[in-house]
């Protein structure tokens, strides 16, 4: 089997290369490829990655900014693995917790997997009102897709290929997390959540979500259960 592994990246210059080092050295049983879809990084960023030469690492560039969603749907489009892994190009989240994700797909229980930051891994103490704008979309989500993850906004999702060839993803920026949520809900798909670390940051060191994304997520949930 075949494991993709999909970066999208938006003016990452000071970890990126850390991160892709960081996926390359994760030890699995299955064959790793890396896409990375910059989305038209101004900061140096674009420049590093155009020196990447590796063949199990593409690298696709937006002619402009698009968005987090707009990305991954050009990463997913580009992936010839049987099992799709999202990864955010900062470091807040650790690949080595790939064995982790991918357990419960391996071994036939799921077709989806979640790692939440909410079920006891250890994780950075940050900002309150993040953690209960989080838990607050998590739930709006659940009620209107009659499930029960702990973290519906968690970066680290993984998806069996057939799943997100499915899915007909329109959002463009982090909207994805809300829609996708809702469409495998909506797929009746088997999901698992497992633990994982969270290393958060803050605006300073480059936190780019904000409480105008809280707020649009609630109306693609919406959107997505009852419109679409």
């Amino acid at each position: 089997m075949k494991l993709s592994i999909v970066i999208p990246v938006f003016n990452e210059k000071n970890t990126i290369q850390e991160i892709i080092s960081r996926v390359e050295a994760v030890n699995l049983s299955l064959e790793k490829e890396i896409i990375i879809i910059d989305d038209f990084s101004r900061d140096g960023t674009r420049e590093i990655l155009e020196k990447i030469k590796q063949p199990h690492i593409k690298v696709y560039f937006h002619q402009k900014n698009m968005g987090k969603g707009a990305a991954l749907r050009t990463g997913f489009s580009l992936a010839q693995g049987d099992i799709i892994l999202v990864q955010d190009a900062d470091l807040e989240y650790d690949p080595q917790e790939y064995p982790k994700l991918l357990a419960p797909i391996l071994d036939g229980r799921a077709d989806v997997v979640y790692g939440s930051r909410f079920l006891g891994g250890p994780h950075r103490v940050l900002f309150f009102w993040h953690y209960v704008g989080n838990k607050m979309l998590t739930t709006f989500s659940n009620i209107l897709s009659n499930l029960n993850l702990t973290d519906m906004e968690t970066c680290y999702k993984a998806f069996k290929k057939e799943v997100i060839s499915k899915i007909n993803l329109k959002s463009k920026r982090f909207g994805f997390e809300p829609e996708v949520t809702v469409k495998i809900a909506k797929l009746k798909c088997r999901i698992y959540e497992v633990p994982i670390s969270y290393s958060g940051r803050d605006y300073s060191e480059g936190k780019k979500i904000g409480w105008k994304d809280g707020i649009a997520a609630i109306f693609h949930i919406i959107r997505y259960r009852f419109f679409d």
